[in-house]
């Protein structure tokens, strides 16, 4: 025995020293897409990247090169994580030649002349408001507006808008025009010493301008429209560029140097103050004080009031008083008898307890800016594989609470775990991905990753929910504190207000609450193409609304159980779960008084996709108000005298 410990031993700590040498080696090659600076000397070459075209108006990305855009000799694809493809995302290479702090005037990028069908196409993503949106040294490209208010800040617009609508003076009639040429500005801070610069900056301003030139058109061709030499250069669109069959388009742009006071650390500060940051936070923290104060009365109240019955009901007892009990002790004989459908309760709260350690872990991620916006994908991919490696806990909560049912088939309940809520999403994500398909969009999931999204669901996560599954199932079943009498009691006529479907929908309005100021952020985040950074209050708001959940729901199932109704389970669960309801009308308010979408096909992606969120909280929220119940049930009836 002591040489087989001995051997153990030197097993385990080869193992550690192995897994020492793994993790030493990950943290060495751990990198980040915009954590680590890229210094440039003067002339180096600046690889400018294009992403995919967007819609605030259609929500459907197209790739750069589907318009018939002046492409590079041959098109290279970048490398791009889960969450890149998930969210659309085709990053190319373009054909733009940028050099460190060597200016550019009036470089010509290519001359196209426009068929009957290529005209179309413009015209179609000039009415869909379509945006442009390119990459340099992993920072999005914006167009710089300043306001008109008093303080005359400049906002920053992702992309560029392909062009614009407008009449000519005198006509009412509507023309295209396209923005053929680029004013880049590139801002780089320079370091003193090496004389080396770090990218900080990358704007650009549109114009729409009817290129002119001499003679026949070749490559040493000279614009009369747009020379350096000549100090001629494009400040306006004065003279625009129309979209139509049978014209040319000459496409050029400039490139600026600006050296700036602003470090590259925080050179994603400007692209992050977009919005009116003072009306979120006042409006967060005021929602959050509210919010708090409400809980803590409500905690307050539920503490006074249980202390004193639970000493009542003891005192009763103990004097031999109690002529017929009274109120949430009366129904002790049945508060813990099996719910109907308990085995869908296991799976529902199995996976509510998988989604809720995704999210958990995930917003400690981002609160310590892992998640960040310069991480592209990075938000998607990591809740993706966080969900993956959850299943083990969700095969465990759901078959502890199986056995504590007086269930047997363990295996049965793990499968269903592993595929039920998997199985609905994806079955919605399909069909809103076949719709994509029929768009040809780039938003479209290729196949490749489609079968890389099953193999880790069937690969990882299912076999992780069986694990844990069979772990839950071996452990000994919970006890009830109170024994379960064998025929169930008869529940008295309630009140009109204890009406379930009544408590119900009334259990969601807190967490709903409690949350709904920063969802609006989150959408527009979403659907208006605008980054969402604010992750510490974030992570705030989602443990008030934890908070919030467990105390409603116990608040509820408290007046509940004295009204003499012990069917608790289902109703726990629900309770706080409606608070999805909520999610997704707001959703629809959301949809037609914020966003312009008008396509059908766009219509049904948004309603598609906000059906698929609320459903998770519903999953997520429900859990919590269910294990809030859970523990107040086995506490209360714990802490009284049962004959």
């Amino acid at each position: 025995m002591e040489s087989r410990s001995r051997s153990m031993h030197k097993l385990t700590a080869k193992i550690c020293s192995f897994l020492f040498l793994f993790l030493a080696h990950a943290a060495h090659c751990f990198y980040l897409p915009g954590v680590a600076p890229e210094d440039f000397q003067k002339g180096d070459l600046l690889k400018v990247k294009v992403n995919k075209l967007t819609s605030i108006k259609t929500q459907l990305p197209y790739s750069y090169y589907s318009l018939p855009l002046c492409p590079p000799k041959k098109i290279v694809d970048s490398t791009e994580n889960l969450g890149e493809v998930l969210r659309g995302d085709r990053i190319e290479n373009s054909p733009y030649v940028f050099k460190m702090r060597d200016p550019q005037m009036c470089t010509v990028l290519c001359r196209i002349t426009l068929d009957a069908k290529t005209a179309k196409q413009f015209k179609e993503k000039i009415d869909d408001e379509y945006r442009v949106n390119m990459i340099l040294d992993n920072l999005p490209l914006v167009v710089p507006i300043r306001r008109s208010d008093q303080d005359s800040s400049t906002v920053y617009q992702l992309g560029y808008h392909v062009g614009l609508k407008g009449q000519y003076s005198g006509s009412k009639e509507d023309r295209y025009f396209i923005h053929n040429h680029l004013a880049f500005t590139v801002k780089y801070h320079r370091d003193p010493q090496t004389d080396s610069a770090r990218i900080v900056g990358f704007q650009v301003k549109p114009y729409s301008i009817k290129h002119e030139y001499e003679g026949k058109w070749n490559e040493k061709s000279h614009l009369t429209t747009c020379d350096p030499h000549s100090k001629r250069t494009v400040v306006s669109s004065n003279t625009p560029q129309e979209v139509e069959a049978k014209k040319e388009i000459i496409f050029t742009y400039d490139v600026e140097y600006q050296e700036s006071d602003v470090k590259w650390a925080s050179r994603w500060d400007a692209y992050l103050l977009m919005n009116d940051d003072q009306i979120h936070w006042f409006s967060i923290v005021n929602s959050l004080m509210i919010v708090l104060f409400l809980s803590g009365m409500v905690a307050m109240i539920m503490l006074r009031t249980l202390y004193r019955d639970i000493s009542r009901y003891n005192e009763l007892e103990t004097q031999e008083e109690a002529q017929e009990e009274t109120g949430w002790k009366l129904v002790h004989g049945d508060v813990f008898r099996p719910p109907s459908n308990s085995d869908l309760l296991c799976v529902y709260v199995g996976t509510g307890v998988q989604f809720l350690g995704m999210v958990l872990v995930t917003m400690i991620f981002a609160v310590f800016g892992f998640l960040s916006p310069s991480n592209r994908g990075g938000l998607m991919t990591a809740m993706l594989l966080l969900w993956v490696f959850m299943g083990i806990f969700a095969g465990y909560a759901s078959a502890r609470l199986y056995k504590m049912f007086k269930g047997a088939e363990w295996k049965k309940l793990a499968f269903r775990t592993a595929c039920m809520f998997p199985g609905i999403v994806f079955a919605i994500f399909f069909v809103l991905n076949a719709i994509i398909w029929g768009q040809k969009s780039s938003g479209a999931v290729p196949f490749g990753t489609m079968f890389a999204l099953v193999l880790m669901w069937f690969g990882i996560s299912v076999p992780l929910v069986f694990v844990g599954g069979y772990v839950g199932f071996k452990k000994p079943a919970i006890e009830d504190p109170v024994r379960t009498n064998k025929i169930p009691r008869q529940i008295p006529e309630q009140a009109w207000y204890m009406n379930p479907t009544f408590s119900i929908l009334i259990g969601g309005i807190l967490p709903f609450g409690a949350v709904f100021i920063e969802l609006f952020f989150i959408l527009t985040s979403i659907w208006l193409n605008q980054f969402y950074y604010i992750f510490g209050f974030l992570f705030l708001v989602f443990i008030i609304l934890l908070i919030t959940c467990a105390e409603i729901t116990i608040v509820l199932c408290y007046f509940q159980l004295c009204s003499e109704d012990y069917l608790w389970w289902w109703r726990s669960y629900l309770t706080s779960g409606s608070s999805a309801l909520y999610l997704f009308l707001y959703a629809t308010f959301y949809f037609f008084t914020k966003l312009e979408i008008t396509k059908l096909v766009s219509g049904l992606l948004y309603f598609g996709y906000m059906l698929i969120a609320s459903y998770a909280f519903f999953v997520l929220t429900g859990t919590i108000g269910f294990y809030a119940c859970f523990w107040f049930t086995r506490l209360i009836y714990s802490s009284v005298k049962i004959d």
